[in-house]
């Protein structure tokens, strides 16, 4: 008896002290808010539980994971090295629910879909009946962002699957191409250049051109067909707007011209008799828009359902890719 009351104690010592994955769970949000509060915030525990739990895991692992002071909470070299493993823990041990969702019904359950702000204005509206129509159990948890977070959201596994223009290399992602997007000159009405049936890209560094702040994807595409249009070379001079539908404002009001995906230059109901669009002279510039998702993620049903979606939803000028 009192060797199995040892064997009892030493078990119930050891659940006491191993790390689970609430706590890689805790020190995870704590790295990524580098705030206790809003960690706390973000796990729905309070700050106390959460504080505790890091202390513990410190203590198990003999290492400090966290610098504190009064204004700030930094992680140390170490601490970074197992946050990168508890990251890739955490996401493998969700793996497991997504595999049983997929073994069950893979168009059952959550899809956390990304898309990058110049898709997703024009995409979702015909994206989410389709969606719907096809799967009603699979609700879409849906973030607009730019390509770079959202492609480190896709790897943490905070997303399922992403919509994003290629080129796109990611380790452990695998794409594939849904359709070839044109892009479009927008113009004021009355510009001379509405008296043309096509425009050649060069022209663009003749007008003052609306473009997209830095670090947007599209705005690098818009200048790889005007190279002269980069700021500070010739005499064009360069505009920036926070988004393509303010870009669209500024344009009806004479500010300029600018470049747009084919689906975002499209008419608007109603029209707006400020605005006139024409296609570029051949050949014609382009964007190609694809998923993304990890090559560990079961659930290839629903990527299906999400690419036929795409596909039927009337984009303007779009030209659909066939998977090979």
């Amino acid at each position: 008896m009192a060797d199995f009351r040892c064997i009892v104690n030493h078990y119930r010592d050891c659940r006491e002290c191993f790390m689970t994955l609430t706590d890689l769970r805790y020190l995870v949000a704590l790295a990524r808010e580098r705030h206790f509060g809003h960690a706390a915030e973000r796990c729905n525990v309070s700050q106390p539980t959460l504080s505790v739990a890091i202390k513990k895991l410190e203590d198990e692992l003999a290492v400090t994971l966290f610098e504190r002071s009064a204004a700030d909470v930094k992680i140390t070299d170490i601490g970074a090295r197992i946050v990168a493993q508890a990251e890739k823990v955490l996401l493998e041990a969700g793996q497991i629910k997504e595999l049983a969702t997929a073994g069950r019904d893979p168009l059952s359950g959550p899809l956390k879909l990304g898309v990058i702000y110049t898709i997703g204005p024009y995409l979702l509206p015909h994206l989410i009946p389709r969606v719907h129509q096809a799967a009603p159990s699979m609700p879409l948890l849906i973030q607009e962002n730019y390509t770079a977070r959202l492609a480190e959201s896709l790897k943490r596994g905070d997303l399922d699957v992403i919509v994003i223009a290629l080129p796109f290399e990611e380790p452990g992602i695998v794409t594939q191409a849904v359709y070839d997007e044109p892009f479009r000159v927008l113009m004021p009405t009355g510009h001379p250049w509405e008296n043309d049936t096509a425009i050649p890209a060069k022209r663009l560094a003749e007008e003052q051109l609306l473009l997209l702040g830095a670090g947007n994807c599209f705005r690098d595409q818009v200048l790889e067909v005007c190279p002269l249009c980069r700021p500070g070379e010739g005499l064009q001079r360069t505009l920036e707007g926070s988004s393509l539908e303010t870009i669209r404002h500024m344009v009806a009001t004479g500010a300029g011209v600018t470049v747009l995906p084919s689906a975002a230059a499209a008419p608007i109901p109603g029209g707006n008799p400020l605005l006139t669009v024409r296609p570029f002279e051949a050949p014609e510039p382009f964007r190609r828009i694809a998923l993304a998702w990890r090559v560990t993620y079961p659930r290839s049903g629903a990527i299906d359902v999400i690419r036929q979606a795409i596909l039927a939803s009337p984009l303007d000028g779009v030209r659909p890719i066939n998977p090979r």
